[in-house]
């Protein structure tokens, strides 16, 4: 498993840079501001957990457990559900998306708290 959190980093990666590359550029003439910065955010957010799938599927080609399996996991949710809800209501202007938010949110505490207690038991 842990070369597929390395792969998914790299396309969340991805995926995160042409997110903010459409707000940037194709988005800015359409949306008002409040919803381009919604939007920001979301790709924001991608990248930093991105970034995290990636560290995740570095210290399992070290350290293999399930808790950065737990990490990755809940990672990858909280893109889908924190990004994703932003994109959507960014897009949409459907207010109500906004409430799944921090469900994503909550995978992201989740995933980095799994990420720290893995980091520390991998330790020497």
């Amino acid at each position: 498993m842990m070369r597929w959190w390395l792969v998914l980093g790299a396309v969340n990666a991805f995926l995160s840079v042409a997110a903010g590359a459409f707000g940037a550029h194709a988005l800015k003439a359409r949306l008002p501001p409040d919803l381009l910065v919604i939007f920001e955010t979301g790709a924001r957010y991608h990248m930093y957990h991105a970034l995290g799938l990636l560290a995740v599927g570095l210290l399992a080609l070290l350290r293999p457990s399930s808790l950065l399996n737990g990490a990755g996991w809940a990672m990858l949710v909280g893109i889908v559900l924190f990004s994703g809800s932003l994109y959507a209501l960014a897009l949409s202007g459907v207010r109500v998306l906004g409430a799944v938010t921090p469900l994503g949110g909550l995978g992201f505490l989740a995933g980095w708290a799994l990420f720290a207690i893995a980091a520390w038991r991998a330790t020497p």
